[in-house]
């Protein structure tokens, strides 16, 4: 571009066309349209016709190998950094990775799993501890490892500038929710989203029990008289004994909440279900012989099917064990296409295939198993509160302590009509 700009005198915008026109690898592109443009300007400005000739044929040599070579080049140098930061820095790594989203292959639970895989301690979004990105604490123990504090933004639906106010005016911290509405002037829909991600531990309140207190703060502001003296608006309650939220829910508000869940995974909690149907984790699964068959079953992460790869679809699932890399050919994907796009969880059955440290599932069968997103409601767990909507948090039909949630295996919605799970990355 700048031999072009200096000796041909392109301007900016032709220059860019320039580049653009550069061959990409294995292709010839289109830079002979700017042959004639290059080498009359070159010529008309006193050089040698043959030099004009040989710095155009220079500048498509080029395009047919330096591209791509500058671009592996660029790459290395990325992927070194970057391994070398994960490598020592795991903490840091985790943290930058998060603070950058939404991008790559891997969504935030994967990011955070994998961290504390490698020794990081995460900690929970807390309204007297977090900032708006996710940030790094003194941890304790001899781990040489900071703590990941996770901000504000891993909570869907928080508006940047709300969760500033809070922090500029947290000051020594918030006692409880109402001294935080009150402070803050922060719309009770927002403050709803927070108690729903459990943000609010620091005050000793469960998510259930920093729900009840937020929904029962007047609503709207604070009037004049009670804001100028700081002081609450209604007398003190007696305290609730609510029913306790069972594991399995707080997973699942976690993931509705944060997209990730430092209780536990889903599949965790779902593994009596499927080990009764012969289900292995995965990390089993890809311990097995090469050859053998085997049938597991995960949370869909990523769905992929590269230009390059004549029509094969690649699929990775996770469990509470690890992941699983599954190969569906053509063939077997023109069967179960359904299911392989739309799986929230997916059961395969198939044969392990290892070469050269890399081990795949070779998918011959697949089932949607979305449904079973039911089993880890609170009804189905059998706990006394019925019909509870995670979000809101109060009942909105009467008990039947007969009805039990029978899940489908074709339907991925959750008995609340939510999001349970954040979909998977899809690249194809």
């Amino acid at each position: 571009m700048q031999i072009a700009i200096d000796a041909a005198k392109f301007t900016p915008d032709e220059a860019n066309g320039l580049r653009r026109a550069m061959a990409t690898f294995r292709h010839l592109g289109t830079i002979h349209r700017y042959e004639d443009m290059l080498v009359s300007r070159m010529i008309a400005r006193g050089y040698d016709p043959a030099f004009a000739a040989s710095c155009f044929n220079q500048i498509k040599g080029f395009g047919e190998y330096g591209f791509p070579e500058s671009h592996a080049a660029s790459f290395a140098l990325l992927v070194y950094v970057s391994s070398w930061i994960k490598c020592h820095h795991p903490d840091v790594f985790c943290a930058a990775l998060l603070n950058s989203q939404p991008m790559g292959f891997y969504a935030p639970a994967q990011i955070v799993r994998d961290a504390q895989e490698h020794g990081v301690e995460v900690r929970p979004v807390d309204v007297n501890l977090s900032d708006w990105d996710n940030t790094l604490e003194p941890a304790e123990g001899e781990s040489g490892h900071f703590a990941v504090r996770l901000g504000f933004r891993q909570i869907d639906g928080l508006a940047q500038a709300e969760m500033e106010e809070l922090m500029r005016r947290r000051g020594a911290g918030y006692d409880d929710p109402d001294a935080l509405r009150r402070r803050t002037r922060l719309p009770r829909a927002t403050l709803e989203r927070l108690a729903a991600a459990d943000a609010f531990r620091s005050m000793g309140l469960t998510r259930r029990d920093a729900l009840w207190q937020v929904r029962g703060a007047p609503a709207g502001h604070t009037l004049p008289l009670f804001a100028a003296a700081d002081a609450a608006e209604q007398g003190r309650e007696e305290a609730v004994a609510l029913p306790l939220i069972p594991p399995s829910e707080h997973v699942l508000q976690d993931y509705q909440t944060t997209r990730l869940s430092l209780s536990g995974h889903p599949m965790f909690y779902l593994r009596p279900v499927h080990a009764a149907r012969g289900l292995v984790p995965t990390a089993e699964a890809v311990r097995a012989a090469n050859g053998a068959r085997v049938a597991t079953s995960g949370l869909v992460l990523v769905r992929q099917r590269p230009g390059t790869a004549s029509g094969v679809v690649f699929v990775t699932l996770e469990d509470e064990t690890g992941i699983a890399n599954l190969v569906v050919w053509p063939r077997v994907m023109e069967r179960y296409r359904p299911v392989v796009m739309r799986s929230r969880i997916l059961h395969v059955v198939g044969r392990v295939q290892s070469a050269d440290n890399v081990t795949h599932i070779v998918a011959e069968q697949l089932i949607d198993c979305s449904g079973d997103l039911a089993f880890l409601s609170e009804e189905a767990m059998g706990a006394s509160l019925k019909g509870i909507l995670s979000r809101a948090d109060e009942v909105t039909r009467p008990p039947v302590e007969s009805r039990s949630p029978k899940p489908s295996h074709t339907s991925g919605r959750h008995p609340r009509n939510v999001r349970v799970i954040p979909k998977s990355r899809d690249f194809h």
